[in-house]
């Protein structure tokens, strides 16, 4: 069975919410994270560069509808939406409510149903910062003896799988795994502009190699068609593939940020183990 553990999310004060950042100076910051130019933008937002510009220097005061039109062309995360929102002046338009809420019951019902459907394969679901809000059980022999101190909840999976007292030390492609983790971390901070992720992630590019790691050979796994996870566990060594699977046209921000990432046999040796394992 699943376990799915509720998570209190709360919506932590916005960057712009305290009237120091204009909504022009957030919007201009998206559009150069995202690399275009005001001649793009206002060419995709079918608007004037003219007026763009002035929405950017404050000489314009945008509506709520072209606030949100221009998150949209930009791509601009739900729960940042809500920060240009309140810069400028109106209410927030996306609730964030905890995964135990009523509402949110068919979502979590859903998780359930992947994560059970899944085994005996591993899958866990993760909030915006890693952190394990639910998991099946075939997840117990990739974690192994990792330290109590990194099996306390929050569990950051990221954290649990390079930390040389977690994971580490039983990934038999450790500079593989290790450069594939982090480069999708450092996507998802361009993506998102999270300062937490980007702590993360500095943390994360500093722990040390793990005793009797491999050599890093530079070169992409041969006959691979991914980076695969390549583990000792009490099964013997597994490899997987991973796949990430999020909500569609989330309105709501816990779903939006909510992803399940599944991990498929990349041999049949790691298959039969699995298979013979009773859940």
């Amino acid at each position: 069975m699943s376990t799915l553990v509720p998570t209190p999310f709360s919506l932590p004060a916005l960057s712009a919410g305290d009237g120091r950042r204009s909504v022009g100076e957030l919007l201009r910051e998206w559009r150069v994270r995202r690399r275009m130019s005001q001649l793009l933008l206002a060419t995709e937002a079918e608007i004037s560069t003219r007026h763009l510009s002035f929405v950017e220097s404050g000489r314009a005061t945008p509506s709520r509808e072209m606030v949100m039109h221009l998150a949209e062309q930009l791509d601009v995360p739900l729960r940042e939406r809500n920060a240009l929102l309140v810069a400028a002046g109106y209410a927030p338009m996306y609730r964030e409510r905890s995964l135990d809420d009523p509402h949110l019951a068919a979502a979590r019902d859903a998780v359930e149903l992947v994560l059970r459907g899944h085994e005996p394969y591993p899958a866990l679901a993760v909030d915006r910062h890693w952190n394990i809000v639910a998991s099946n059980s075939a997840l117990a022999p990739l974690i192994g003896d990792a330290s109590p101190a990194l099996l306390a909840a929050p569990i950051n999976a990221l954290r649990l799988s390079l930390h040389p007292e977690g994971m580490a030390p039983r990934i038999l492609n450790w500079h593989a795994w290790r450069a594939h983790l982090l480069a999708r971390l450092q996507r998802q901070i361009e993506a998102s502009a999270d300062a937490t992720l980007a702590a993360l992630l500095d943390e994360l590019a500093a722990y040390p190699r793990p005793a009797g790691a491999e050599p890093d050979t530079h070169e992409p796994p041969r006959h691979h068609i991914a980076v695969p996870l390549r583990i000792s566990t009490a099964l013997g060594e597994l490899s997987f593939y991973s796949t990430t699977t999020v909500f569609g046209t989330p309105v709501d921000i816990t779903l939006s940020e909510l992803a399940i990432e599944a991990f498929f046999p990349a041999d049949t040796k790691t298959a039969e183990a699995l298979r013979a394992k009773p859940i």
